[in-house]
């Protein structure tokens, strides 16, 4: 019986360090492909659930998910921004860096609901996404369709990186 107790010990702690694995390996790809995409939501009035609510406030996290793109004359950088309407985003640059900040409203029912799940963050938020080149802040052009704002940027002098000689 002790054997078997034994070998029944091992498959756990086998089972128990395989899942860790999995679980460790999904967080480190989140953690490398998300960059900055995980970004802060502030909330201005914070949801209560009721007291013995086995649920969590609103989540404080969600991902953005972006892309930067360089083509010969710009610089596109499209970013997801599901449930937002487009005027509750602003846009700035300065020098190599894109600021979008806006704020994501809550939708609901009403308020005799009770939520089961809630992955969703709402509130306002900054996300910085770093430029790969100078561009012509000026020249950008915004759009939105779809829930993915994509923002053009002119290079500055479009010029492609050049070598510099040391001598």
């Amino acid at each position: 019986m002790l054997d078997s107790l034994k070998e029944s010990g091992k498959k756990i702690s086998h089972e128990i360090g395989r899942a860790w694995d999995t679980l460790s390996e999904g967080w480190r790809e989140m953690s490398s492909r998300s960059s900055n995409a995980l970004t802060h939501f502030i909330h201005g009035k914070e949801e209560k659930h009721p007291k013995g609510s086995l649920l969590a406030p609103f989540p404080r996290w969600s991902l953005l998910a972006g892309e930067v793109e360089e083509t010969e004359k710009e610089i596109v950088v499209r970013l997801e921004l599901p449930g937002m309407q487009k005027g509750d985003c602003q846009i700035t640059v300065d020098g190599n860096v894109l600021y979008v900040s806006g704020e994501k409203h809550a939708e609901r029912s009403g308020r005799d609901s009770t939520y089961h799940v809630m992955e969703r963050a709402y509130g306002s938020f900054q996300r910085t996404i770093a430029l790969p080149r100078n561009v012509f802040a000026d020249q950008a052009k915004a759009s939105y369709k779809n829930g993915v704002m994509t923002v053009r940027l002119p290079k500055a002098n479009g010029e492609k990186s050049h070598d510099i000689p040391v001598s």
